[in-house]
């Protein structure tokens, strides 16, 4: 497990024990994160999940591919930090790595 923390648009923090190799946004759901609707059940298919990743740890998680840069391209208000959450593995690596949550999502 690896504590990982969710931030929502209103402040509140979620921090949750994720299980190494399970997506930030499989842990968002599972843990009633609000602004994380993840409606294409993390198939990188939508923008759903969007997040502001703690820019200590944009260079830890793996590479954006292509295909989730494009579809950043749906999403509202894009930031340097922005990455789909359904793309962020968990692995001990990322403990102590905090997800903003955007006010909307696509």
């Amino acid at each position: 497990m690896t504590a990982i923390t969710f931030i929502a648009h209103d402040g509140t923090r979620y921090e949750i024990d994720a299980p190494d190799g399970s997506s930030a946004m499989e842990n968002a759901i599972r843990n009633d994160v609000p602004g994380i609707d993840a409606d294409c059940g993390g198939a990188c298919a939508c923008a759903t999940c969007h997040v502001y990743v703690d820019e200590r740890f944009l260079e830890v998680i793996a590479p954006m591919e292509a295909m989730e840069e494009d579809m950043l391209d749906f999403a509202i208000d894009v930031k340097p930090a922005s990455r789909l959450s359904c793309q962020i593995r968990i692995r001990p690596d990322l403990a102590g790595m905090t997800l903003q949550v955007p006010a909307r999502q696509a």
